[in-house]
């Protein structure tokens, strides 16, 4: 059940059908005055950029960072932050026990992958005393494709003509709903609310990430450099699109981190000769190709979107066989060292 300030949000029942409902029912809270003052001031917060600094220096934080269709659930006894950034079409989601203040951060990139990562992300959230509060956050998303007004909501057909970031927040929406559990909508900033335009015309996020104060609870606006996204970061990129063709993962996230060890366990991935065949033709390709090949959002990308994906092509043709990487499907564990850096566990 989804609730703003307090007030329960109803389904849209009388909707001819319950997808054009969850249509409607997103279209109502983004329109709804608490959110769109929540959006306000979001947007209104200046992003924080979060660099090295943060660890090496002389107040050291304790980081945990979410790739693409990654989860992560921490405890604010052993984590300080948790966020994830990179977000174009996809939408970063975080549900945080308003009793124990663990905080579930996720990055979903398709509406597969709600039902089941939802679940995964309240596993270890829920006090299964059925009276647990949740706070939600959304961000990312952007409004890829404008949408014409009709009979006072979005039109809720889907197919490219909606594009990619309205079905997934509508499906995020309709998840939530239908949960027996108690959802209190904190941030919604999606679609039109994170959208802008660039000196060409482009629509492009306002905000591509955030990250979650695990103690207080509270959200910014943020972005993350390359180091800090960290451990394994190509392994871990290299997961995404091989996770698409993996049946272990399939509707599933990603899982990332052991919320009770504070580790990264970073479980196994199988990758086919297909597609290290595919990532050499993929690397001869011209960047402005990559793009309209590779991205949902090819004017959105970030600077550093098309070298990152060299590089996990260059690992892949480099280790075809994903049993090097991940030897008899066991994962990649790396622990925290005295410095806050993370160090890969001996086997």
């Amino acid at each position: 059940m989804i609730f703003v300030d307090g007030v329960p949000i109803p389904s849209s029942a009388s909707s001819s059908s319950f997808q054009e409902g969850t249509a409607t029912a997103l279209v109502s809270l983004m329109a709804h005055p608490d959110l769109v003052s929540a959006s306000d001031n979001f947007k209104s917060t200046p992003e924080r950029k979060i660099s090295n600094s943060e660890v090496d220096g002389p107040k050291p934080r304790k980081y945990v960072y979410v790739f693409q269709r990654e989860y992560a659930t921490v405890d604010p006894a052993l984590v300080d932050f948790v966020g994830t950034d990179e977000a174009t079409t996809c939408v970063g989601v975080a549900i945080r026990n308003s009793r124990n203040g663990r905080t579930s951060v996720s990055h979903m990139d398709s509406p597969n992958v709600v039902d089941a990562g939802i679940r995964q992300m309240l596993f270890l959230l829920d006090t299964n005393d059925d009276v647990s509060e949740f706070d939600v956050h959304l961000v990312g998303g952007y409004e890829d494709v404008c949408y014409k007004q009709r009979h006072g909501t979005r039109s809720a057909s889907h197919g490219k003509t909606d594009g990619f970031s309205f079905p997934l927040c509508s499906k995020i929406i309709e998840t939530l709903q239908k949960n027996h559990r108690r959802f209190n909508i904190r941030t919604l900033f999606i679609l039109h609310h994170n959208t802008r335009s660039d000196p060409d015309g482009n629509r492009r996020p306002i905000f591509n990430g955030f990250v979650v104060e695990t103690k207080s609870g509270s959200i910014v606006p943020a972005s993350f450099c390359r180091s800090m996204r960290c451990p394994d970061n190509i392994v871990r990129g290299v997961r995404v699109s091989s996770s698409y063709e993996d049946p272990n993962w399939e509707g599933k996230l990603l899982e990332t981190y052991d919320t009770l060890s504070d580790r990264f366990v970073i479980a196994s991935c199988i990758w086919t000769s297909r597609q290290v065949k595919y990532s050499m033709i993929l690397q001869d390709l011209p960047d402005s190709e990559i793009l309209r090949t590779c991205s949902t959002s090819p004017s959105a990308e970030g600077p550093d979107f098309v070298e990152t994906l060299r590089r996990q092509w260059k690992y892949l043709i480099q280790n075809p066989d994903w049993r090097g990487t991940f030897p008899n499907k066991k994962s990649r564990v790396f622990k925290r060292s005295p410095e806050g850096s993370w160090v890969r566990c001996a086997e």
